[in-house]
C-alpha cells in the first residue's frame, strides 16, 4: 500500500486537481491522508483521512507520518506530496528501483541556489525506514548553498539525519527543457510536477537574488536617510511587480494543467 501524505492550506483549489492526477497515474493501491488547514469540512471526503492540525508545514508533515505509521505495515510506502504537486507519470517504477539500493527517493532542488536537502514536494520511503531514522521535516540543520551563504529550510533536519548517518538516498532532479521560472513550474525525473507557491503569493529566494541594487546615499546623514527610504520604496515596488508577474504565470500554468493532462510535455520536450 502507498500512503500519500499531503497538506493543503487556506484554499481547496488544488484538491480536485491533485486527486485526479493521483488516480490517473498511481498504478498501486494507495490511500490519501491530509491536513486541510483553513479549508471547509466539505472537502474532507476527497481524502481517506483528514488529520486536524495547526502549526507549521513541516509540523503537519511529521504528524501525518506519525498517523500513517500507526496503521500502516512496515513495508508500506510513505509518499510525501505538497498540495500543489502530483505525478504526471506512474512513480512506482522509480520508487521501487530507488528503494532497492537507497533509503528514499526525493526531489532535490539544485536550481534553488544548490539546495542539498530532500524536499517534501515529493519524497517516497518505507514506513519502517522513516521510523528507524526518526525522520523529521523541520528546518534547523544548516548547509552552505551556491551563493556561499549558510541556510536551512524545510527538510533541513532530514538532510542532517542523512549526512550524520551516511544514508544513501536517490535525488529526483528537475528535467525541464522550458523554464518560465527558474524554480517553479517544475517537472522532476519526468515523473512529478511541482507548481510552487500554490498557497501563497509567489516570491522566491531565486527572485530575491535578482533584486536591483540599492541607492547610495553618501556620507551626509540626511542624504543617507533619504536614500534608505527611496531604496526601500524602490524594492517594495519591484517586489510587487515580480509577484504580479509570477501570479500571472502561475494562473496560466494552472489553467493548462487543469484542462490538459499532457500539459507537462510543454515543459519537458524541446
Amino acid at each position: 500500500m502507498i500512503y500519500v501524505a499531503t497538506v493543503h492550506f487556506q484554499s481547496p483549489k488544488w484538491i480536485d486537481v491533485q486527486q485526479a492526477y493521483l488516480r490517473r497515474h498511481i498504478s498501486q493501491p494507495f490511500k490519501t491522508f491530509a491536513v486541510l488547514e483553513g479549508i471547509s469540512r466539505q472537502h474532507h471526503d476527497a481524502f481517506d483521512r483528514v488529520i486536524a492540525s495547526k502549526g507549521t508545514h513541516e509540523g503537519h508533515l511529521n504528524l501525518l507520518a506519525a498517523e500513517i505509521g500507526a496503521i500502516a505495515g512496515p513495508s508500506d510506502i510513505l509518499v510525501f506530496l505538497d498540495g500543489d504537486a502530483f505525478p504526471v507519470a506512474d512513480p512506482w517504477p522509480a520508487i521501487k528501483s530507488a528503494l532497492r539500493h537507497s533509503q528514499m527517493l526525493a526531489v532535490r532542488r539544485d536550481e534553488n541556489h544548490g539546495d542539498r536537502q530532500p524536499h517534501p514536494c515529493f519524497c517516497a520511503i518505507e514506513v519502517k525506514e522513516w521510523e528507524r531514522i526518526h525522520g523529521d521535516w523541520c528546518a534547523g540543520y544548516e548547509w552552505t548553498n551556491d551563493t556561499g551563504r549558510t541556510t536551512s529550510d524545510v527538510g533541513g533536519n532530514l538532510l542532517g539525519i542523512v549526512e550524520r548517518n551516511n544514508l544513501a538516498w536517490t535525488p529526483l532532479l528537475r528535467t525541464n527543457k522550458r523554464n518560465d521560472h527558474p524554480l517553479w513550474f517544475a517537472v522532476y525525473g519526468d515523473i512529478i510536477y511541482h507548481h510552487g507557491a500554490g498557497f501563497r503569493r509567489p516570491f522566491s529566494r531565486v527572485d530575491e537574488q535578482m533584486r536591483p541594487k540599492g541607492v547610495r546615499g553618501g556620507r551626509i546623514p540626511l542624504w543617507h536617510d533619504i536614500a534608505v527610504r527611496l531604496t526601500a520604496r524602490r524594492l517594495r515596488i519591484w517586489t510587487e511587480e515580480v509577484m504580479r508577474y509570477n501570479e500571472e504565470l502561475s494562473e496560466q500554468w494552472f489553467e493548462r494543467l487543469k484542462n490538459d493532462p499532457d500539459f507537462y510535455l510543454q515543459l519537458t520536450q524541446p
